[in-house]
């Protein structure tokens, strides 16, 4: 029989274990963990080329702007030099190992946008910029889209997904696709965040040794290491911002329909989205604004009609702290002691920026909600990925194929850990099981909770620690989590509301973030709040690459 109290005591423990948050957190020193062909650059790579020097390090998407438009640089240029990054740092030197596949008309797409640009005309800010995609989104070109799945190599899409139709259509240049935990971390309860059958593991920059989290891993990884200026990840639970926060860069997961999900290797219909990850607030609201828009095959993105922004730049104002009401979850005031004191040092920040800070238990009402939401993700991830596979260019067409491939090729596919949350989707029956209906309606009920919060304090939004310190890589024990750790993405993820992390220092050099959550459709307001803490803080600071 269930027990409730003990699920509440366990359930972050469980849900971090399981891919479900597609997040791994913790580190030391708690008891308890153990510890299509590739593109060819004009320049040559310098096999013992320090990482920490590159010269487009730490640059935005404004200051590659202003290179184009001086004539500095071309399109085709910043793209080389990053084709050169990627093969110096990511393919040799650290081998980060966060990009699983180059694209091979990466440097025709530059140098089409070039010749707009001399002809007079741009799309807009991501003109000519370079990015990166997680490996779960589709690209009607010469990449494959696996999830880093073996039973998907080959796999190419008869057509762009919808937000890659946005994005070329903004003038992005897409260099690749990046690696990611396999199937978006929903495979195995023992699963180890950033390793793939396909793509292998890739590795944190700031410390080689350390989890880069998930699912979004070779996103967050490409981002922070300045392999790319942008790249794009997608998100159920904490698949954006638990990267984001310990690869120490800045990762928004929207408000669910904001940016179309058509094309997009799903888990669940309930909560996933695509989001930006980016160095700063305001290249993340850049890219942004290059994916919303309203998609008819996808239902979800009816409702943003006239609730999403084609600029979310002009939310960004560095005093938009001033006069809000700021709510703090309660429990994060207890583990370790320099997360949490750096957790205090952000609200100190916050306060002096002019905002009043309220204390609230959210966490306390949101966590027993954890088994529904992992209950309601296999339901809907066998529904989803049924209908996705069924019209796919792959050689399995459901999940249970997938899974009869998996064990077929074993050795292969499954070194580390093997398929139990798969085993537990197959399972499941349709979405119109009565089961079904009653977790769901469980799982939205974080929607009047936090509601409720916002309306009873006047909040203009809430904040916590996006999660604790990140854990050492652990292929044969998966990962590991400190029953005193952090996590805040559970109540954004089940409600569908945006939730945005923002550097909050280090602690033992590894990065930190602090989210910022808010209702729906709030995507802008509390892009602007991060905005002001970045401007007031900037703590973002470069890997080191330790060893």
């Amino acid at each position: 029989m269930f027990n409730q109290k003990n699920w509440i005591m366990d359930r972050r423990k469980f849900i971090l274990n399981t891919a479900l948050t597609s997040v791994a957190i913790s580190v030391w020193p708690f008891a308890g963990c153990e510890n299509e062909g590739t593109l060819q650059s004009t320049n040559k790579v310098q096999a013992d080329q320090d990482p920490t020097k590159f010269i487009l390090n730490e640059v935005s998407i404004a200051d590659l702007q202003d290179q184009m438009q001086s004539g500095q640089r071309t399109a085709r240029q910043i793209a080389e030099m990053y084709l050169t990054r990627i093969e110096a740092i990511d393919k040799r030197g650290p081998a980060l190992n966060a990009i699983i596949e180059l694209n091979p008309e990466a440097l025709s797409i530059a140098d089409a946008l070039d010749r707009e640009r001399k002809a007079g005309s741009t799309r807009g800010p991501m003109h000519g910029i370079p990015i990166l995609l997680k490996d779960n989104i589709d690209t009607g070109d010469r990449m494959m889209t696996t999830a880093g799945s073996l039973a998907l190599e080959g796999h190419y899409a008869a057509q762009d997904a919808f937000v890659i139709k946005k994005l070329r259509e903004a003038g992005a240049v897409i260099l690749g696709k990046t690696n990611l935990s396999e199937w978006a971390n929903f495979r195995s309860t023992h699963s180890s965040s950033g390793w793939s059958s396909r793509g292998g593991q890739t590795k944190n920059p700031v410390s080689l040794t350390r989890s880069p989290s998930g699912s979004s891993s070779g996103s967050g990884v490409a981002v922070a290491a300045n392999l790319c200026a942008v790249a794009v990840g997608t998100e159920t639970d904490g698949s954006v911002i638990g990267p984001a926060s310990v690869c120490g860069i800045v990762g928004l997961k929207p408000s669910v329909g904001a940016i179309s999900r058509t094309g997009i290797i799903p888990i669940s219909d309930s909560q996933d989205t695509a989001g930006p990850m980016a160095r700063t607030v305001r290249d993340a609201a850049i890219l942004l604004s290059a994916m919303t828009g309203v998609d008819t095959s996808d239902a979800a993105t009816a409702e943003n009609v006239g609730k999403v922004s084609t600029d979310y730049t002009t939310f960004l104002d560095a005093n938009a702290l001033a006069g809000k009401r700021i709510g703090v979850e309660k429990s994060h005031f207890k583990g370790h002691e320099g997360v949490v004191d750096a957790y205090k040092k952000a609200l100190e920040v916050l306060q002096k920026a002019g905002a009043t800070l309220v204390e609230i238990e959210l966490l306390k009402d949101i966590d027993p909600l954890g088994k529904a939401e992992f209950e309601l993700q296999q339901f809907e991830f066998k529904d989803g990925l049924n209908r996705y596979l069924a019209t796919a260019n792959a050689g399995v067409k459901s999940l249970a194929e997938v899974i009869a491939f998996n064990k077929a090729n074993e050795a292969q596919t499954m070194p580390y850990f093997k398929q139990d949350i798969f085993d537990m989707s197959e399972e499941r029956g349709p979405l119109t099981d009565a089961h079904y209906l009653e977790i769901r309606k469980l799982s939205y009920s974080s929607r009047t909770i936090i509601d409720g919060f916002l309306e009873k304090e006047k909040l203009d939004a809430i904040v916590g620690i996006t999660s604790g310190l990140v854990q050492l890589i652990d292929l044969e024990n998966g990962d590991c989590y400190p029953t005193n750790g952090f996590y805040f993405g559970q109540a954004a993820a089940t409600a569908g509301y945006p939730s945005l992390t923002v550097p909050m220092g280090r602690v033992h050099e590894l990065p930190i973030g602090l989210s910022f959550i808010g209702g729906m459709w709030q995507d802008g307001p509390i892009l602007g709040l991060g905005f002001a803490y970045e401007q007031a803080t900037k703590w973002r600071v470069a890997p080191s690459f330790l060893k």
